[in-house]
């Protein structure tokens, strides 16, 4: 290939990958199977369609009644907030204004 064939397709691929990034802040929604719950710690997981695990912990004020999940369910995970991808965490936190909501299947 010609050099000026090469930078013209590495251009392209940054551009690409580029316009798939998603800008900071933006809200993020996981939806899949609850299969953990742990009322004490207020935290759960859900599995999506893929098999990833994605782990929350609710805060006490953001309005979530745990206690009407149930484990199996299907249910659809919405934070406005995302953990960045380059950042290590071991959950998500739910915040006010987040949602868990049942989803039928």
């Amino acid at each position: 290939m010609r050099p000026a064939t090469i930078r013209t397709l590495a251009f392209l691929t940054a551009l690409l990958l580029l316009s798939s990034c998603r800008p900071m802040g933006e809200e993020r929604s996981v939806t899949g199977t609850l299969v953990r719950l742990d009322l004490e710690e207020r935290s759960l997981t859900v599995e999506d369609g893929m098999g990833v695990r994605w782990n929350f912990l609710v805060d006490k004020d953001a309005g979530i009644d745990l206690a009407a999940l149930r484990e199996g369910s299907k249910v659809r995970v919405t934070i406005a907030r995302g953990t960045p991808p380059n950042m290590i965490s071991a959950a998500d936190r739910i915040r006010k204004g987040d949602r868990v909501e049942p989803v039928p299947y």
